[in-house]
Order: C-alpha cells, then sequence, then structure tokens
C-alpha cells in the first residue's frame, strides 16, 4: 500500500472509531486528525469535510459485504434465505453506526437503476442475489432484477429509517418485508 492509501485508511479508521465512541455530530475533524495521527492540512489533502469522511466510510462498508456474500451465491445457497441473512446484518450495522446509516439510507444522488459499475456496492450484492433467486425459481422472473433490488431496497431503506428514528426493531420485519414482496399486496 502506498502512503497515500494508508493515511486515508488511518483516517477512516479513526473516524470509524471516533464517531462510535462519540458520535457523528460530537466528532470534529480535529478529533479525526488526532485520533489518526495526522496533521489538519493532511486530513483536509485526503477528504474534504466530515461528510465525506461519511460517505467514505459507507463505501468501504458496501466493499466489504460483497466478498461476505459472494460465495453463497455462487454456491446456490436459497436466494431468500441470504436475502434475510444480508438485510439483517446490514440492519445491524444500521445500529451498530446510526448516523453513518443515515447516509447510507438517505444517499446525497438517488441510486440509478443498475449498480454502480465502478465499484462493489450493497445494491449489487443485492441485485445478483435476485438473479440467482430469479434462477432458483423463488423469485419472479417477469421482472428485472436491477428494478427489484431497487424496489427491495428502498422499502429496507425506509423500514431502518423508522427504526433509526426511534421504532422498534424487530429483526421479523425482514422476513416480513420479503414475504410481503415476494407474496405481492395483492388479495
Amino acid at each position: 500500500m502506498n502512503r497515500r492509501v494508508r493515511t486515508r485508511s488511518a483516517i477512516l479508521d479513526a473516524a470509524e472509531q471516533a464517531f462510535r465512541d462519540q458520535g457523528y455530530g460530537a466528532t470534529s475533524m480535529e478529533d479525526i486528525a488526532q485520533r489518526a495521527g495526522v496533521v489538519r492540512k493532511t486530513l483536509y489533502n485526503a477528504f474534504a469535510s466530515k461528510e465525506d469522511i461519511a460517505g467514505h466510510l459507507v463505501l468501504r462498508a458496501e466493499a466489504a459485504s460483497e466478498p461476505r456474500y459472494r460465495h453463497r451465491i455462487d454456491a446456490g445457497e436459497n436466494a431468500l434465505d441470504l436475502l434475510a441473512v444480508m438485510l439483517a446484518d446490514s440492519a445491524g450495522w444500521c445500529l451498530q453506526f446510526p448516523e453513518l446509516a443515515a447516509f447510507a439510507l438517505s444517499p446525497r444522488i438517488r441510486p440509478a437503476l443498475s449498480p454502480p459499475p465502478d465499484r462493489p456496492s450493497f445494491q449489487r450484492i443485492i441485485r445478483d442475489t435476485l438473479a440467482a433467486g430469479q434462477a432458483q425459481g423463488v423469485i419472479r422472473r417477469d421482472e428485472d432484477a436491477d428494478f427489484l433490488a431497487l424496489m427491495l431496497l428502498g422499502i429496507y431503506a425506509q423500514h431502518m429509517t423508522s427504526v433509526l428514528a426511534g421504532a422498534a426493531f424487530d429483526p421479523g420485519q425482514i422476513r416480513r418485508i420479503l414475504r410481503l414482496l415476494v407474496e405481492g399486496i395483492g388479495a
């Protein structure tokens, strides 16, 4: 790893810990610089703002989720069961990092129908799991997996936004959301 990458990684590690310890709102750029062992100029050369750091932490969490599930998709694991695990794991991350979750659940730029082509994303792994479910015959085949992923993630994001605003979290709700999406809301 080159020095720039190591510095950015150290800053992200320090910010993640600071956000966990103090909360996003109470953490200053100075706090992050001190924890990372860098001067403010170095911090600002690496990241434009605290919001920029938070966005990169979300991207890092998304990238880390890709390998955790990719082998399970490739192994042919039941897509509905895997979706439930993925969303429950994501909910756990949201509850652990509620202020970062707000960035992830309410992106500044609305997602496109297709996942970003240039990086791993939670949208991509959900889409690929839905496509695997279509091949397994447990997810409807008459709709595009990209569209189904956006629909599922939109409902999930709204649910988690409510949880972060104070609603009780019930892990069974993940299965309920999946069941209603798979079965539909019609009579």
